[in-house]
């Protein structure tokens, strides 16, 4: 079992470890995201990248096989430490990230903190905010009871200020403003969301805020998912 440690976290991961340019996934989920997620997924990057790319797959604190403490102050700087604190441990400098679901508002993350180590962004069905914030509160809490008969020291008022600085605010991705994607020059590919979670709205103001960004709308079956496959090989070859 591959290990990333820093201090009171563990962060649980799979690197297949060849000599070739790197892709972080951030795997769906929700709050419990985790990279065996992968496997129930329209196609999964661990497969149809393998050979190709060194693929680095993890699972988020509290999610999986990785721990971490929990306090007020935890938020998605809190994930992205732990995302970029992976691959300093793995040495690798430059990487492409691929999330899908909450690794939507992740990799934006990344790329707002170390736009220079990010080469792109594949964006599968990304959260966001349109009219469903009760949805996302709820998630949080369902993946917050498990974890509080283990965590008893963890207050009431702790676990409370984590679900709003995650879910709080008026900012579609949660975890960046509409300003900060205005800006972003980083190559994007967005992959069509279309429910509750995963709004067509935020797959749309992605495509249409970011100033390099290619949106493909139907991505999960038959010809739609062939030609999406290829797209992305595409995609991430040209921006190696």
């Amino acid at each position: 079992m591959a290990i990333y440690r820093d201090k009171n976290t563990s962060i649980y991961y799979e690197d297949s470890g060849e000599d070739l340019p790197a892709v972080l996934l951030i795997a769906p989920g929700g709050m419990k995201s985790a990279l065996s997620f992968w496997k129930g997924t329209p196609w999964d990057p661990r497969e149809q990248l393998r050979g190709r790319y060194r693929i680095i797959a993890m699972d988020q604190r509290n999610a999986g096989s990785s721990t971490a403490e929990v306090s007020s102050t935890d938020s998605w700087h809190t994930y992205t430490a732990d995302q970029l604190g992976l691959m300093d441990y793995l040495r690798i400098p430059r990487f492409h990230v691929a999330g899908m679901c909450i690794g939507g508002p992740y990799c934006l993350g990344l790329i707002e903190v170390a736009p220079d180590r990010v080469l792109s962004a594949t964006l599968f069905q990304s959260i966001g905010l349109d009219n469903n914030r009760d949805a996302f509160y709820n998630m949080f809490d369902d993946w917050a009871n498990e974890l509080k008969p283990k965590m008893p020291n963890v207050s009431r008022e702790s676990w409370i200020s984590f679900r709003e600085n995650m879910y709080g605010g008026n900012k579609i991705l949660f975890n960046v403003g509409e300003s900060f994607i205005s800006k972003c020059k980083t190559p994007l590919l967005v992959l069509m969301g279309d429910d509750l979670y995963h709004p067509r709205s935020t797959s749309l103001m992605l495509h249409e805020t970011a100033q390099n960004a290619t949106l493909i709308e139907s991505w999960k079956e038959g010809k739609f998912r062939d030609d999406a496959i290829a797209q992305c090989h595409e995609f991430l070859q040209r921006n190696d």
